[in-house]
């Protein structure tokens, strides 16, 4: 048996989300939460996400895109205001941290190196805005991206359980760390 060829990313480009891709971006949201429900059955991950939902997000965040001619492959969105789920007191001290959010890559696209791509572009935006470091939450899941954030040099911060849901916090220092 052989194992699958690797297919590199096809070219795509970031760019700031629009609120005409509202429909779009809630359809690519819902259907990564099936598929992670096929996979690893239900759970958190399994909501599904409205137009609705999405356009709060725009107007609250900054959302970006990764697209390939018309298509959307990918998402994610920034934040400076912390979730409901994350408790800064598990995170280094600094002054300025964004909170990643949301991300999605296609189904079919994943496992393609464009989940990478989008914590590269998360990077440079944070380091443009600027932000002292990038912090997020994972379920503490199979279906969890944990192991992944992890490759991509996130450092654990904390486990904990939010409303039942247990969750791992992840950051990535841009800075040097603020004094005590």
């Amino acid at each position: 048996m052989t194992k699958p060829q690797f297919t590199p990313p096809k070219r795509f480009r970031f760019r700031p989300a629009i609120p005409g891709d509202a429909a779009k971006l809630a359809a690519l949201h819902t259907a990564v939460a099936d598929h992670l429900t096929s996979l690893y059955g239900k759970g958190p991950w399994s909501s599904h996400t409205s137009e609705k939902g999405v356009s709060y997000a725009l107007r609250h965040s900054k959302v970006f895109v990764a697209v390939e001619g018309a298509a959307i492959v990918a998402t994610l969105q920034l934040a400076t205001k912390k979730p409901w789920a994350i408790d800064a007191s598990y995170f280094t001290k600094c002054e300025r941290p964004l909170y990643f959010l949301a991300m999605a890559v296609a189904p079919v696209r994943q496992h393609q190196g464009i989940g990478s791509k989008c914590l590269e572009e998360a990077e440079r935006i944070a380091r443009a805005w600027p932000a002292d470091a990038i912090r997020l939450d994972a379920h503490d899941a199979n279906a969890g991206g944990g192991p992944f954030y992890q490759r991509c040099g996130y450092a654990e911060r904390g486990r904990v359980s939010y409303r039942n849901t247990p969750l791992i916090y992840y950051e990535l220092l841009l800075t040097k760390p603020v004094s005590k």
